[in-house]
């Protein structure tokens, strides 16, 4: 910062006598940047025009302005993410066709998409994350897409807290009033729910072996037993879980507990030992990008995007292959083209992991 004097006209406004911020010029012996502003009046002399009293003010206003605080720095840092140098990747590190054709080709894929199994007719799939991670707002997502617009229909919630506390299990239909698809999609309570520990490690397999009736509220001083409501003794095949999806948000990558870590390990042990394979989901990913926040279509050559990918991998315990990135709806009132792919595509993937469930634990159809 600087200050140089070009005007002699005492009676010219303080910007026309050319008072201006620069780089040229020297804060005298009694006065530095880290000396309060009201040491302006009381200071050596500057070279130049004496300043008037709304003039000082002005230049107090100024260097309060540009002066480094340690308070004000330190509020903005805790109410903005800044994001660091994005550099551009030149090709897409993942190939995808960013247009109608693409989306229409997917949403057909889904649509037809059977289980490659006699005694199941959809493939049910779990969603399991930390709250707010953007399991019901995917499920919103997805029924938007294929709903032709925005919707809400999974009671989406906002605060620090779960707002879904009991097993739903949401049917994704092809087109408003036809039949629904071979996709199921089931969302549950979030891990690690406040003062709430969430579902348990027994409750959770529970649901993925069959035995939990959709609509159980859980309770962690309520496990789920075979006295309870509802419970499934025998579950058969079309009953179990076929597939997990962990969803976790990009932007709170660095931000969750270091206890989650070995959560999603647990769990992913005891989910392999059923048989059960296992997707990544990563949420926000226009959070952590702006060029992506701009313009999804450009998730796929961002450096960033790619960086925290490999930290949801870590955090997962899971191969960079293994997981998608995705952008939720949430604020938007119309469908986005490069949206729908990118949610399309992540759904298109949990299939082809689900149906390896069916290839490992059934006969094919003939």
């Amino acid at each position: 910062m600087a200050f140089s004097f070009n005007n002699t006209n005492k009676d010219a406004p303080l910007k026309s006598r050319g008072f201006t911020l620069g780089s040229s010029f020297s804060f005298p012996a009694t006065l530095s940047q880290s000396t309060d502003t009201k040491a302006v009046e009381s200071s050596a002399p500057i070279s130049g025009p004496k300043l008037k009293d709304e003039e000082l003010r002005e230049l107090r206003n100024a260097l309060t302005a540009t002066q480094p605080a340690k308070g004000r720095i330190k509020k903005m840092n805790q109410s903005f993410n800044f994001t660091k140098y994005e550099p551009k990747l030149e090709s897409q590190w993942r190939n995808v066709e960013w247009t109608e054709e693409k989306k229409t080709s997917l949403m057909k894929t889904i649509s037809s998409y059977k289980p490659s199994c006699d005694d199941v007719s959809q493939a049910r799939i779990l969603l399991l994350g930390p709250v707010g991670s953007g399991k019901s707002s995917f499920i919103s997502s997805v029924q938007s897409v294929f709903g032709g617009r925005v919707t809400n229909r999974a009671m989406v919630g906002s605060s620090s807290s779960s707002f879904t506390r009991k097993l739903q299990s949401f049917n994704i239909r092809a087109q408003k009033g036809k039949d629904p698809t071979g996709l199921v999609l089931c969302d549950t309570m979030g891990l690690g729910d406040g003062d709430m520990t969430g579902p348990t490690l027994h409750d959770i397999l529970s649901v993925i072996k069959g035995h939990v009736a959709d609509g159980h509220k859980f309770s962690p001083d309520q496990p789920v037993s075979s006295e309870t409501p509802g419970y499934v003794k025998a579950p058969g095949l079309r009953g179990r879980i076929h597939c997990v999806v962990f969803v976790v948000d990009a932007s709170q990558i660095l931000q969750y507990p270091k206890g989650l870590s070995s959560t999603f390990q647990q769990l992913r042990e005891h989910i392999s030992d059923l048989g059960v394979h296992q997707v990544g989901l990563l949420t926000h990913v226009d959070k952590v990008s702006v060029e992506t926040g701009k313009d999804v279509s450009q998730v796929y050559q961002s450096s960033v995007v790619k960086e925290t990918v490999s930290k949801a991998a870590a955090l997962l315990g899971m191969s960079t292959s293994s997981i998608v990135p995705v952008k939720n709806y949430s604020s938007e009132l119309d469908l986005d083209t490069n949206t729908d792919v990118l949610l399309l595509s992540a759904v298109d993937l949990i299939l082809q992991y689900a149906d390896l469930y069916f290839q490992d634990n059934v006969h094919p159809k003939i």
